[in-house]
């Protein structure tokens, strides 16, 4: 009799369990047909959603419910984007989004000229991956204002002091072909002392120090000869340079544009889930809008 009272609630158990999990493809499946995206992401992180959109201080337990759709995030993903990615056109317009395959999408920053890959949208989780290297930068670019320098200023003007380097090694050739003749002269007339024993060692120094100016001045003669080579190679790396600071300053127009500076730009990512999730309260079916 026990036992059969232990499988008989065994049984209960387990239909409940199968029960929920019906319940909760059902409701997933309503709300997708009836255009109900902030149902879906409720349903998707349902402790997210509390304690971010309804800012609730009860602690959700977490059902493992969302795991049953797991496998289906790229189908999640691609569904919900139309109106996300509508809603981010208003709040960023600067951002450009590509969906390189099923439910993944790239950023670009701008429509412009060697516009930059700036990382990934994620769909389900309303959140901005970005390059941290290309993040880095838009951030450092910003700071380095305060001190009225672009990203590249250092970098640039180090190039642009070892292309004057080189330069100067060119233009030296004159002078050191001069010294170069002068020096075999002396090299010549040690070769043809006499000295006595005991002066042999100041002829082989003096000798020894003239062969080191000699072989100093053919290192710089070698360094004059690829020294065009690499002053177009560091011209090159100036442009790329500067490019890249030109590309930088438009980003940072833009952004000042929509969000007056990078601290507010930083703060809307940080609160987009709840943002936007709160503008889809009380939405009709599938119909997104942003607040003037």
């Amino acid at each position: 009799m026990e036992n059969q009272e232990q499988q008989a609630s065994a049984a209960d158990i387990l239909t409940q369990a199968i029960a929920n999990k019906l319940d909760y493809l059902s409701t997933m499946q309503a709300a997708v047909q009836h255009g109900d995206d902030r149902k879906i992401y409720e349903l998707l992180d349902q402790v997210r959603y509390y304690q971010e959109v309804k800012k609730t201080r009860t602690k959700r337990a977490v059902n493992h419910l969302a795991e049953l759709v797991d496998n289906i995030h790229p189908q999640i993903s691609h569904y919900l984007s139309d109106n996300l990615i509508d809603y981010l056109g208003h709040i960023y317009p600067f951002f450009y989004y590509e969906e390189y395959t099923t439910g993944l999408f790239h950023i670009y920053f701008g429509n412009w000229w060697d516009r930059r890959l700036f990382g990934d949208l994620d769909v389900v989780n309303v959140r901005f991956d970005f390059d941290k290297t290309e993040y880095q930068k838009l951030r450092d670019s910003f700071a380095l204002e305060s001190q009225n320098q672009r990203l590249n200023t250092a970098k640039i003007e180090a190039v642009s002091a070892e292309s004057e380097r080189l330069q100067q090694l060119v233009d030296a050739q004159d002078d050191r072909d001069s010294q170069k003749a002068e020096l075999r002269d002396q090299l010549k007339e040690n070769s043809g002392k006499s000295s006595m024993p005991w002066e042999s060692g100041k002829v082989k120094e003096e000798r020894q120090t003239i062969i080191d100016q000699l072989t100093k001045l053919a290192d710089e003669d070698e360094k004059a000869l690829n020294a065009h080579k690499a002053i177009k190679a560091n011209d090159d790396r100036i442009l790329v340079l500067s490019k890249e600071d030109t590309i930088l300053n438009y980003e940072k127009q833009s952004i000042r544009d929509a969000f007056d500076d990078f601290e507010h730009f930083e703060a809307h990512n940080a609160s987009l889930y709840a943002d936007y999730l709160n503008s889809l309260l009380g939405k009709s079916e599938g119909e997104v809008t942003v607040d003037d």
